[in-house]
Parts: C-alpha cells; sequence; structure tokens
C-alpha cells in the first residue's frame, strides 16, 4: 500500500508494470519500535522525474499533465486538439485510467501513438510509470507529449511527473468552489482550462467565482474558457500551446 495516499499500487495492473517503491527505516528505541515514515516518501519519484525532465529537455519534448476529477472533458479535449492540430506538430501521449483502453482507443484513433497504463488499485501516475511508457513510444524530438492523468484532483497533485506544465480541467458541470476544495491541485497547475462552457445556461456555475477562488490559492494561474462542442476558446488554447512548443523548441 502506499504510504503517501492509501493506494495500492503493488496490485497494479498497468500495463507497464509502474510500482511504488517507498522506503521506510525502523528505528529501535528503549524496546520501542519507530517506524519513520517521514523520509521524503516522495524521494524517488522526485528523482526520477527530474530524470523524466532531463530526457523531456534534451530532446526539446514539450511535455504536459492534464490532471481533473473524472469527466471533466479531458479526453474529448485531447482527441479535438489532435485532430485539429495532427498536421502541424507531431504528438504522443501517455493514458492514465484504473482500467480498461477505452481512453487509448479513442486517441489511436486520431492516428496518435498512444501507450495506456492501467494503474488498478492506484490513484494516480508516477514518475516510474512514465519512464517505463517513454521507452515504448519513444518521442522525437521538437513533439508535444500529453499526459492524461487518472481523474482525480487530490492525489495526483502530490507526484511530479517530470512535465514542463501542468494543466488543470475543471468543468462548468462542476461546483465552481472546487479550486478552494481541492488546493494542492490548482496551486501545482499552471493553466486552468474551464471546459464545457456550451453547458453554462443549463447550470449553476459561475466562472467569475470559479476564477476567484482558483486565484486566492494560485495568483498566477491563467485561464482559458472552452467548449469542444461549439468550439469556442479551442483557438486561445491551440495558441498557448504553439507558444509553449516555440519557447521549448527555442530553449
Amino acid at each position: 500500500m502506499c504510504a503517501t495516499c492509501g493506494c495500492d499500487t503493488n496490485t497494479s495492473t498497468s500495463r507497464q508494470n509502474g510500482e511504488h517503491h517507498h522506503s521506510h527505516e525502523h528505528n529501535h528505541l528503549h524496546g520501542k519500535t519507530i517506524i519513520d515514515i517521514e523520509k521524503d516518501v516522495l524521494y524517488e519519484n522526485n528523482l526520477l522525474a527530474e530524470r523524466n525532465r532531463g530526457y523531456f529537455d534534451a530532446k526539446n519534448i514539450l511535455t504536459l499533465n492534464l490532471v481533473s476529477s473524472p469527466g471533466s472533458g479531458k479526453t474529448s479535449l485531447l482527441e479535438k486538439t489532435l485532430t485539429d492540430l495532427k498536421d502541424r506538430f507531431n504528438f504522443y501521449v501517455i493514458e492514465g485510467d484504473q482500467q480498461t483502453s477505452r481512453d487509448a482507443d479513442r486517441i489511436h484513433a486520431t492516428g496518435t501513438k498512444v501507450v495506456q497504463i492501467n494503474t488498478g488499485k492506484g490513484c494516480h501516475l508516477d514518475a516510474h510509470m512514465i519512464l517505463h511508457a517513454l521507452q515504448g513510444i519513444k518521442p522525437i524530438e521538437n513533439s508535444i507529449l500529453f499526459i492524461e492523468n487518472v481523474g482525480n484532483l487530490i492525489c495526483p497533485a502530490m507526484f511530479d511527473l517530470g512535465e514542463k506544465e501542468r494543466v488543470v480541467i475543471i468543468s462548468v458541470t462542476e461546483g465552481d468552489d472546487k479550486p478552494i476544495k481541492y488546493p494542492d491541485m490548482f496551486h501545482t497547475a499552471h493553466l486552468c482550462i474551464i471546459n464545457k462552457t456550451d453547458l453554462l445556461p443549463y447550470v449553476p456555475f459561475s466562472i467569475e467565482k470559479a476564477k476567484e477562488y482558483a486565484r486566492q490559492v494560485n495568483p498566477g494561474l491563467r485561464f482559458i474558457e472552452v467548449s469542444c462542442l461549439t468550439g469556442e476558446g479551442l483557438p486561445e488554447w491551440y495558441q498557448w500551446l504553439k507558444e509553449n512548443i516555440l519557447s521549448t523548441v527555442q530553449a
């Protein structure tokens, strides 16, 4: 069982065989056993994340970690993006889900090279899983790698995967107070996409309140409002991608 979030990744059904390796020191003092779990249980993950980041930097790969709660529309946004921009950029995708290859099948249908990671009882991806997935897809230089994380606003916030940008997606069908209920995710994000804006006339969601709450935990967070159905906001999202891939290549 993972000491960080309680998920049992040792029973993972990951196709990449992703596992946690948390070390625990047992100290004996005056006949008592002290289990030291404060030796940064994320230490190994962070080392592997830096290894991943070095790989991405060396090959000028713009790596985006897409995070959200389940049902926010991550996969639909990804499908639309890959379909519209596949003639301009080289894309690769790593899909994270507890079970099935349904999302990977949808991405594969766009003509994009994709690897599915099934985490089993795990509730997030980690740097070790990404390292093994990279060995399978072997992205080329000057490309874009999307990592679609497991739908969860809590645990993925703690795990650095080596990404350059973390993009949090929230849909208008969720509460506009999500940013202050799950502050760690929004605090660690670089961009917030507010998705499914075509449903605004039918749901009690305030975009301004959502932004206000998000800025309370991350004053520098940028926002893009999007509807994959109507196309609203997609040009701004695509422009953000272009700017970041150009800055990555130039770096």
